[in-house]
């Protein structure tokens, strides 16, 4: 008795998988550059917490602070961030909550 052999599922090359031979950039071939935190580029070394503009972005629509996913800081700065709205709600110039 022959056993057939055969390829195991979710091996073949279909759309969504490279093949082995493919460039890491895709079909392009071109690599993006990381996008940086916005006050990286800035080169700014704290966040100010009367720069309401800015420390409102950080913030929902309930008050809540954003996540570094969403928000697009580094480590170093969403901790900065985080003071800043902290010193601004103490102070009266932010809510606690919406």
């Amino acid at each position: 008795m022959r056993m057939r052999t055969r390829e195991p599922a979710g091996r073949s090359a279909g759309p969504g998988r490279r093949r082995e031979g493919a460039a890491p950039g895709g079909a392009r071939g071109v690599a993006r550059e990381p996008v940086k935190c916005r006050y990286c580029r800035e080169k700014t070394r704290e966040i100010d917490y009367k720069d309401l503009g800015n420390l409102q972005r950080m913030l929902s629509a309930q008050g809540k602070m954003l996540t570094r996913k969403r928000s697009g800081l580094c480590a170093l700065h969403q901790r900065s961030a985080r003071r800043a709205i902290k010193r601004a709600r103490f102070i009266g110039l932010l809510p606690f909550v919406a």
